[in-house]
């Protein structure tokens, strides 16, 4: 007895296009840079397009802080100077400081993680207890000890602090690279180039590094996140020069003056709200990355047509005798021992990978002459639903 063939069409290719698209589309990664966007903007606009500088005062004789009004948008402090003029001049020095700080860091995570990876042996257990050292310190307690001995000119100076906040920010980069680096150098790409000769500096650079992209761009946003609290704790605290004009200091100023018991909160919800929208701006650019990147993540999104799953039904495609057009459930070819072979959607449903592709296993029912069926002849359908899986 022949048994019926089926000829599934082949899935055609994702246009470039459509694989650039990916991010604009991402809500987290719109609105994460919107914001960061606009940060960085004010950071480098806020002293020019600032009503006043932020020393300002509007009045030497009083002493009480104003309320926002027509004249003062966001207010004053005690010392009459403008809020709205403080918090547009004091996101440079923060943001320039944060940045910073996470080029030093991963810089440093780069060197340290991956030579100790793919180097291994006695390199790797030197490195390996260094980062572990990094590790186990206190950042906040060590980055106060050493800012505390220098002169009050130096504790303002963005290149002293991004230095000194990156340099106790790396170990934990480290130790993921590390751990990845670790699974690919035996990869057969990376083998391949250790066999034809290629110089340890160079698969480093040209055959691991690409492949770490993702983990340095996580490693580089949370590092960021890390030094702007940092930078803004330290101003708090006031280890910072309470002269220089930063978010961290504004609070500063704001708790020497019990400014929160007063219930003068135009004082100190404008700087700390910047800091809080530039932190929320960082994690959702992060989040965003990490669904573009990750293919489980990528293949959860399931906006645009193709299967859709709804709890507690499993998505069955049956089989019939013959295959007529490009229909969806198409025919079932007979596989070993008479067990039904699977039937893949159409190409439309794997496009892209916002949509899952399913592949089911047709039910089959032998129906017995005059009706009923036989015994023995039925064989139940188990369905399985594979993500498709993309090239990152």
């Amino acid at each position: 007895m022949a048994a019926a063939t089926s000829t599934t069409a082949p899935v055609p290719p994702v246009p470039a296009a459509r694989r650039a698209s990916r991010i604009p589309r991402s809500p987290k990664v719109i609105i994460g840079g919107s914001l960061l966007l606009l940060f960085a903007l004010l950071a480098v606009l806020g002293p020019v397009i600032a009503p006043h500088s932020p020393n300002w005062q509007a009045s030497t004789s009083n002493s009480t802080p104003q309320p926002p009004s027509g004249r003062f948008l966001l207010g004053t402090d005690q010392f009459q100077h403008d809020i709205l003029s403080q918090v547009l001049a004091g996101g440079r020095d923060t943001l320039l400081i944060a940045f910073l700080a996470g080029v030093i860091a991963t810089t440093l995570s780069v060197l340290v993680g991956v030579t100790a990876g793919y180097i291994g042996g006695l390199t790797d257990e030197l490195l390996s207890i260094l980062a572990n050292i990094f590790l186990a310190l206190p950042g906040l307690l060590i980055l106060i000890v050493v800012m505390r001995p220098l002169p009050p000119g130096d504790t303002n100076n963005p290149l002293i602090i991004g230095l000194v906040i990156g340099l106790t920010a790396w170990a934990w980069g480290a130790r993921v690279l590390r751990a990845q680096t670790l699974a690919l150098r035996n990869q057969d790409y990376v083998e391949s180039a250790r066999v034809i000769g290629e110089r340890k500096p160079r698969i480093i650079v040209f055959e691991v590094l690409p492949n770490l992209l993702p983990i340095l761009a996580s490693s580089f946003i949370f590092t960021v996140i890390y030094a702007i609290g940092t930078y803004v704790s330290l101003s708090w605290l006031g280890v910072i020069n309470p002269a220089s004009d930063t978010w961290g200091t504004m609070l500063n100023s704001a708790q020497q003056s019990s400014a929160m018991l007063s219930n003068y909160w135009w004082w100190y919800v404008p700087p700390a709200l910047c800091v809080a929208l530039v932190g929320i701006a960082l994690a959702l650019l992060n989040f965003g990355i990490d669904e573009i990147i990750n293919p489980r993540l990528r293949s959860t999104r399931s906006r645009h047509r193709g299967v859709r799953f709804t709890l507690g039904l499993t998505p069955v495609l049956r089989s019939g005798p013959a295959a007529s057009g490009p229909e969806r459930t198409g025919a079932a070819a007979s596989g070993p021992a008479g067990r039904p072979a699977a039937v893949p959607l159409s190409a439309a449903e794997a496009e892209d990978g916002d949509t899952a592709t399913a592949v089911a296993v047709a039910h089959r029912d032998s129906t017995a002459p005059g009706g009923s069926t036989a015994p023995g002849d039925s064989t139940t359908a188990a369905s399985t639903i594979a993500a498709k899986g993309e090239t990152l």
